[in-house]
């Protein structure tokens, strides 16, 4: 009966302090008052979500460390691409969620400052100090302008635009590991605690939980899209439809937060099956660029040169069904005759992997760098 939560507050007041809560919106409106408290409630949300990304790069390092050595093949368009070590995968995923918690801090500038006194669009008569209750409030100061303050909801569109992305990071990993878990990778399992069975066929694990973050993110796509929408028409300055603007931002928040707790879940449940990462390596001729590559250091010869013979030593030994080590020197010769026994010994997949030393390559030594860089960061 009382409209809206403001009035509820101050009606109860009227019955907990008698007429002085008739000031209650001296110098304020229900407009400011709302942002004010969105803005303090989004803080304290921010900050539980970079607790948990926390949470899931600890856990993402911890598994990096444990598979510094452990070779798997690194992908492109879903086709073996090169070797590479499953830890500089899980650095991968922990560079996702470094960003995702450095937007969440960036987006921190604008929810500190502060609404409160601009009222319903034009300010106050009153004399009020708005640097005071910014203090007080724990802002850092108070915005410039009442129209904008009312109408902007920018800061509510880069936090729903910030849980889209971090949900896009959870879901592409996701997406991953669903492949990873299947019958013809075979490259992961799952704890008995995360997979759900079949309703008829009692031998099924099925990678439910992965599934679900997959499926969330769509949610998250859906709150930031129906906000900008909402946004997108308005005039300046508050109107009504603004109002939509908590249970998105609630929903959101609340999605995410279970989707960081399930994921985190998940890194801890994941057992690899490093044979089978170890034995995908070898198929492909993962190691033909690294054939190529000492071509060109080797024989002081250029890459496209030595891009070609790779290519006609690949098509050899699909012919002989041999890896690219198992061919003789005798038998590369035939394509090339300066190829020798040192050009051959550098496509074995160790060796590939530990000569990609450039920063940011994929060598045993650079992923310790990595991971102790980023155990002082967090």
């Amino acid at each position: 009966s009382k409209e809206d939560i403001h009035m509820n507050i101050e009606s109860r007041l009227f019955e907990l302090i008698g007429d002085d809560a008739g000031f209650l919106h001296t110098a304020r409106s229900r407009n400011d008052q709302v942002l004010t408290d969105l803005k303090i409630w989004m803080k304290d949300s921010v900050n539980e979500i970079d607790k948990l990304l926390i949470r899931i790069i600890k856990n993402l390092l911890n598994n990096a460390q444990k598979n510094i050595k452990t070779i798997m093949p690194g992908f492109t368009h879903l086709k073996n691409a090169q070797p590479i070590s499953l830890a500089h995968y899980f650095m991968s995923c922990v560079e996702m969620f470094h960003r995702d918690k450095k937007r969440f801090r960036d987006s921190l500038k604008s929810l500190n400052e502060n609404p409160l006194g601009v009222c319903a669009l034009s300010g106050t008569s009153f004399k009020i100090d708005r640097w005071y209750t910014t203090k007080k409030l724990g802002f850092s100061y108070p915005t410039n302008n009442s129209i904008d303050t009312v109408s902007d909801r920018d800061f509510v569109l880069d936090f729903l635009y910030n849980i889209s992305i971090c949900s896009m990071h959870i879901s592409r990993i996701s997406e991953e590991l669903i492949i990873w878990n299947s019958d013809q990778f075979n490259f992961i399992k799952l704890k008995d605690s995360l997979v759900t069975g079949s309703s008829i066929m009692p031998q099924k694990k099925n990678p439910d939980t992965l599934e679900f973050l997959r499926g969330k993110t769509g949610i998250s796509y859906g709150s930031l899209f129906s906000m900008l929408t909402i946004v997108k028409g308005l005039p300046l300055s508050y109107f009504k439809d603004l109002q939509d603007d908590k249970e998105l931002v609630f929903k959101s928040f609340d999605t995410l937060k279970n989707c960081l707790l399930i994921f985190d879940e998940i890194l801890k449940g994941l057992v690899i099956n490093k044979s089978e990462m170890f034995k995908a390596a070898k198929k492909g001729y993962t190691t033909a660029t690294d054939l190529a590559d000492n071509m060109v250091k080797n024989l002081n010869i250029n890459f496209r040169e030595s891009y070609k013979i790779t290519s006609k030593i690949v098509n050899l030994a699909e012919k002989l069904n041999l890896s690219l080590e198992n061919l003789t020197v005798e038998q590369v010769k035939s394509i090339d005759k300066r190829l020798n026994n040192e050009i051959l010994e550098k496509t074995k997949l160790e060796n590939s992997v530990n000569s990609k030393k450039s920063y940011g390559g994929t060598s045993f030594e650079n992923i310790k760098k990595m991971i102790n860089k980023y155990k002082k960061d967090i």
